[in-house]
């Protein structure tokens, strides 16, 4: 039987989707849930799990094209066509007994599928031809490959854990006196990277960016998180961060200052009801801002729970090119790489993005009515990207420094 693969809809905007790569051939067999292709969209690179087990007969598209959503891409032919019975085997001890078997096939085909089948049972995990052409490449053991952590469905193993997985062992490799030579090789940009590089000249193009700069005394934030991160992390599964902090503390702010909270169309100022919070989420290969929809709406412990899930499921691949859009402001939180300060670029079509940087602990003057002194205090630099079409630097000022009131006199005892 012939099943027709067709370009899948990745979203209720999006109508069209890019070939990245295929991860099979004609003739190659696949099995369901498998990774047939990577298709990539203006707002993500998701990879696409074959529908059907069978043998792959044709490829209708090529790596780069631009495919509309619901035309035929490829085709299967399925073991209802091949007319494959299935028996049980109790010769071959190397195969589960748990699996099905198929019995000889007359056609070359057939056998090629069968040998296929084989190989697969076999193994612990199953690596794809891609993965196995790479490690052999690149004189990676077997067992390094079974100890490998995999991102795909299941925990396999891809393309980009191996090829990362390469750079991190050649970054740690000696380098010999006669390989210090500067070499000259041009790379392709990747899909997500030029679509990163696209947004980001675009919005410099559009907005007039403007910053600002504070530091907020975030110790008494700092000691809850210490004094509760084993008790939080048993109860819900998951570290509590500064982040929920920061978002409920923006979130205050934003009441305060809607043009903060808005967006420019033309010469016309559009004042959105919700506050979508975007959150940037670093990966190996680029960035994702997912967004967290009607923030006002949630109370401390679900920010908690929406903030971990949306930066669990952007590493996994399985966000839905929906939950990357509709963001009304944006925080992106350079911290967690030990940065103090940044200056980031608005994440359009917001008129604002909060930088975070590293809490570290500094030397600051306490005063007081006895006189001043000098003590430790966990610090954190907050930085605030604007637009200045919309608003001028004393809105913009007065915004960062409610955010840092909002942190500094949060009241911790009622969070949840």
């Amino acid at each position: 039987m012939i099943i027709e693969i067709v370009m899948p809809k990745m979203g209720e905007s999006i109508t069209e989707g890019t070939i990245i790569e295929w991860r099979k051939k004609p003739g190659e067999a696949i099995e369901k849930d498998e990774i047939l292709l990577e298709i990539g969209t203006d707002k993500v690179d998701s990879e696409i799990p074959s529908s059907h087990r069978g043998i792959i007969t044709e490829l209708l598209a090529k790596p780069n094209d631009v495919i509309d959503v619901g035309k035929v891409i490829a085709r299967i032919e399925t073991e209802e066509k091949l007319g494959v019975q299935i028996i049980e085997e109790t010769k071959d001890e190397t195969i589960d007994h748990d699996e099905p078997l198929l019995e000889t096939v007359e056609t070359q085909k057939k056998v090629n599928f069968l040998e296929e089948k084989k190989n697969v049972s076999g193994r612990k995990k199953f690596f794809t031809p891609v993965v196995l052409k790479i490690a052999k490449d690149e004189n990676i053991s077997r067992s390094d490959l079974e100890l490998m952590e995999g991102t795909g469905r299941d925990g396999r193993v891809t393309k980009k854990d191996i090829l990362s997985f390469i750079r991190e062992k050649q970054k740690i490799k000696p380098v010999k006196e006669t390989e210090r030579v500067l070499i000259k090789d041009p790379v392709e940009m990747d899909h997500m990277r030029k679509l990163i590089s696209n947004h980001m000249r675009n919005s410099l193009d559009t907005s007039a960016h403007v910053y600002v700069i504070t530091d907020v005394n975030m110790t008494e934030i700092s000691n809850y998180l210490k004094q509760f991160e084993i008790s939080f992390k048993e109860r819900e599964g998951f570290k509590l961060t500064y982040t929920p902090f920061i978002i409920s503390a923006v979130v205050k702010a934003l009441h305060l200052f809607p043009d903060m909270n808005a967006s420019i169309d033309g010469s016309s100022i559009i004042y959105h009801k919700h506050i979508n919070m975007g959150i940037a989420v670093a990966l190996d290969n680029g960035l994702m801002v997912p967004v967290i929809s009607n923030c006002e709406e949630l109370n401390f412990l679900g920010m908690c729970r929406k903030v971990y899930d949306v930066a669990i499921r952007t590493r996994e691949k399985r966000l839905h090119p929906d939950e990357l859009q509709g963001s009304t402001f944006s925080i992106t939180n350079y911290g967690v790489f030990n940065v103090t300060m940044g200056t980031p670029i608005i994440n359009q079509p917001n008129v604002g993005i909060l930088g975070v940087g590293a809490v570290k602990k500094q030397p600051v003057v306490i005063e007081s009515t006895s006189g001043d002194s000098i003590g430790i205090r966990s610090m954190m630099n907050l930085s605030l990207g604007f637009d200045h079409r919309l608003i001028d630097g004393a809105g913009g000022s007065k915004f960062v420094d409610s955010v840092r009131v909002n942190l500094e006199t949060m009241d911790l005892n009622q969070l949840f």
